[in-house]
């Protein structure tokens, strides 16, 4: 049913994919799909990496963990923003139709006050997208 799974990973926040990479995994396992994660980072330097190339390295380095830990083929692609928190829900829409996902896998979080007024990155992805999108608490 699915042929390549899209997870967005910020890096500056691993410990909030568990849940998001599990699911993912999951299916993974289940559709014999590959896994991209995908990150956007800025152009500048950043609390994660001082450039968009020591960045991919990073998210290379994590989906190579990741591949070796779950004993499943990650990919990783790293997309530099001139100003993510603007361009993040375009850019990984057009990641997910670039890497030919046809499913992302998005981690959330409890909404608040904002989200009532703004949308949520998840939400606007999930409005957005082509391709399904599993929005995982």
């Amino acid at each position: 049913m699915y042929e390549k799974i899209m997870v967005p990973v910020d890096l500056a926040h691993l410990d909030r994919l568990a849940k998001a990479i599990a699911t993912a995994t999951d299916l993974a396992r289940h559709y014999g799909a590959p896994i991209c994660l995908v990150g956007v980072t800025a152009e500048t330097p950043t609390e994660v990496a001082h450039t968009p190339e020591e960045y991919a390295e990073k998210l290379k380095a994590f989906a190579a963990a990741q591949s070796a830990a779950q004993g499943l083929a990650f990919e990783a692609a790293a997309y530099p923003s001139h100003d993510p928190a603007v361009d993040l829900d375009a850019t990984l829409i057009a990641a997910a139709e670039e890497q030919g996902a046809d499913l992302i896998v998005m981690a959330s979080h409890l909404p608040g006050l904002p989200e009532h007024v703004f949308a949520s990155n998840a939400g606007a992805v999930a409005s957005h997208a082509q391709v399904s999108v599993f929005v995982v608490r």
